[in-house]
């Protein structure tokens, strides 16, 4: 089946960065306005996150976008830090195009990044994040001691580059970023979702009830039982279950 047409869109950050992205006019609702934030090395262009994309619009319209650093946007990833104003673009555009309503949804990194928006810049109408990490530096599982070579070492920024067109800014946060789930206690009264599988090889479950705990009323927990990690896992039934969630605010 083919999928719902995109229309290009280029943003500008409060910090001068471009930002690639992408509209994806609703089949549902008309006020309705969904971000969709990618994962660290992925892009609005995958088919995991056009698919996302596609199933979305039938509840609203959705603007994708690259992060700083990936894709055709410009710069360098700060791996959850300045992502935050990347997003603030895109929510910003959303409502200049008309939709009145605008949620974030945010997968792995992009999951983390929405809960720093909503927490620090807030000015949406509520947040969904999917395999979110809690907080920053875990190395608990091999698939994460894996990113942390690509974001710490040359040849690992090198790999990143040359394999996923990921440029990764060298040397460390100064100062840290608030983490995400220091950011989800200041979101409420937005509503927040928090969505995590069971069979994450990334984050644990731990993650989604650090963040869960840590937020106030109004919030949801999902936990969904053999759903891998991210984009690439989430199969259409989870992304139209979030879309009937997110029309519901």
């Amino acid at each position: 089946m083919p999928l719902a047409p995109s229309f290009p869109v280029m943003l500008r950050t409060s910090d001068h960065v471009r930002i690639d992205a992408a509209h994806t006019p609703s089949r549902g609702a008309a006020d309705l306005g969904i971000v969709l934030a990618h994962g660290f090395t992925g892009s609005l262009r995958e088919r995991p996150t056009r698919r996302i994309a596609h199933v979305l619009s039938g509840f609203g319209g959705v603007v994708s976008l690259d992060f700083r650093g990936h894709g055709r946007s410009g710069g360098e990833t700060t791996v959850g830090d300045l992502e935050i104003l990347d997003l603030d673009a895109a929510v910003r555009h959303a409502r200049v195009i008309g939709y009145t309503r605008v949620v974030t949804v945010g997968f792995s990194m992009g999951g983390a990044v929405a809960l720093r928006h909503a927490g620090v810049l807030q000015g949406v109408d509520a947040v969904v994040a999917v395999s979110a990490p809690a907080r920053w530096y875990y190395r608990g599982t091999r698939p994460m001691r894996q990113v942390h070579w690509a974001i710490e070492h040359p040849a690992g920024r090198l790999a990143a580059r040359l394999g996923k067109g990921t440029r990764i800014r060298r040397g460390v946060w100064d100062p840290v970023p608030l983490a995400p789930y220091e950011a989800a206690a200041k979101i409420a009264p937005t509503p927040l979702l928090v969505v995590h599988g069971d069979a994450d090889t990334f984050f644990p479950l731990e993650h989604a009830h650090q963040i869960h705990d840590a937020a106030a009323e109004p919030k949801e927990l999902w936990i969904e039982p053999g759903y891998g990690h991210a984009e690439s896992a989430a199969t259409p039934e989870l992304i139209r279950r979030i879309g009937r969630w997110v029309s519901m605010v």
